[in-house]
């Protein structure tokens, strides 16, 4: 860093008067302010109350800024009320522990996993029968697990056994984190036992598939940023919403793979009643919810490379989301609850391949 030289006192005394005369300048504006904030004693109370927080998961950043933008005004217009919607993004595991220790007061929450909403209804802070109160079971929209390679695909990765070729180098997030993590490992296994393999078949492949892994980080974003900023590995066990955008910024770079098989993904949304004591607040998260449902909402989950519940929709985006054959949770699990216990739960399926790989 090159330092300024010294200046004489003649110098230092010229330059100080101007920002003496800021100085003044700044004083008598904040004084105004706080002079008109007192004038409009409701200004900020109305803000507050206006205000809702939706608890997301790591990738829904875009989405939701977008879908902000959209329903603001239009809420605007047809109730008069101008909504403040603050977002929260992380690894799906991390925010809810975050709703859940009430260190987020989450006026929604749309995360990665229906089990993750399962966890607040079990802990009082989302009634039973959540998945009831909206459309589609409370799922807007629906995604999957596929392959981000590097350009030219060297390594020749097309289905799942190809991820553990002995010179392959694995990215995903953390399982105990991540729900795209949690998915990666629910979609390898599913991807041995849904074409006749058994259940010891798949507890050896996903035990070998996590010897693979070069990077487990926290999040979605953070495993994408280190497999195509930092170069990390040989292929992305990523969300298709995120490996759409990723390969859209680094054409020359990097290239899609679709295996022939993967996992139905599900992420959910609900209101959370019991940081909704507020009724205008509770009506406002409640519309911003059920917003998400409509034609509006739902082409834009299709243009940022989600699956619209709304198959109409999804048909007309067929060139970038196209037909998958894809296992519901149901093919490996009673439901989405009964996955979360056997693979993650305490000296469940992960604990025990973690445990023989001595990590």
């Amino acid at each position: 860093m090159v330092e300024t030289p010294p200046l004489d006192e003649r110098a230092r005394a010229r330059r100080r008067v101007p920002w003496l005369n800021v100085l003044g300048v700044v004083a008598v504006v904040l004084a105004a302010a706080a002079l008109a904030v007192k004038n409009v004693p409701d200004a900020l109370p109305n803000a507050k109350a206006n205000r809702i927080l939706n608890v997301s998961y790591d990738p829904t950043r875009e989405l939701f800024a977008a879908l902000d933008k959209a329903f603001i005004p239009q809420y605007r217009a047809r109730s008069g009320v101008t909504l403040d919607i603050e977002e929260s993004h992380g690894g799906s595991g991390r925010q809810l522990k975050s709703v859940l220790d009430g260190s987020q007061k989450a006026s929604v929450v749309s995360l990665a996993l229906i089990s993750d909403i399962q966890t607040l209804s079990k802990r009082g802070l989302i009634a039973s029968g959540w998945q009831r109160r909206l459309p589609n079971n409370s799922v807007p929209y629906t995604s999957t697990v596929v392959f981000v390679v590097r350009k030219g695909n060297p390594k020749g990765i097309h289905d799942w056994p190809d991820l553990i070729k002995s010179d392959v180098a694995v990215v995903t997030p953390n399982p105990r984190s991540s729900g795209n993590g949690q998915l990666s490992v629910l979609a390898a296994w599913g991807s041995v036992t849904t074409r006749g393999g058994s259940q010891a078949q798949a507890a050896a492949y996903v035990r070998t598939l996590l010897h693979h892994v070069a990077v487990s980080d926290a999040g979605a974003r953070s495993a994408g940023d280190n497999f195509t900023l930092a170069k990390v590995g040989d292929v992305q066990l990523a969300w298709e919403n995120e490996a759409l955008r990723e390969v859209a910024a680094n054409k020359d770079e990097l290239e899609l793979v679709y295996p022939p098989v993967s996992i139905l993904a599900e992420p959910a949304v609900a209101w959370v009643d019991a940081n909704l004591t507020d009724p205008k607040t509770a009506t406002y998260a409640k519309a911003y919810l059920n917003y998400l449902f409509t034609d509006a909402a739902q082409e834009q989950v299709a243009q940022f490379g989600y699956r619209p519940c709304n198959p109409a929709i999804l048909a007309k985006h067929t060139d970038r989301l196209p037909p998958l054959t894809l296992f519901p949770i149901t093919a490996i699990a009673k439901d989405w609850s009964d996955a979360r216990e056997q693979f993650f739960g305490t000296n469940g399926i992960l604990d025990t391949l973690s445990a023989a790989l001595g990590t």
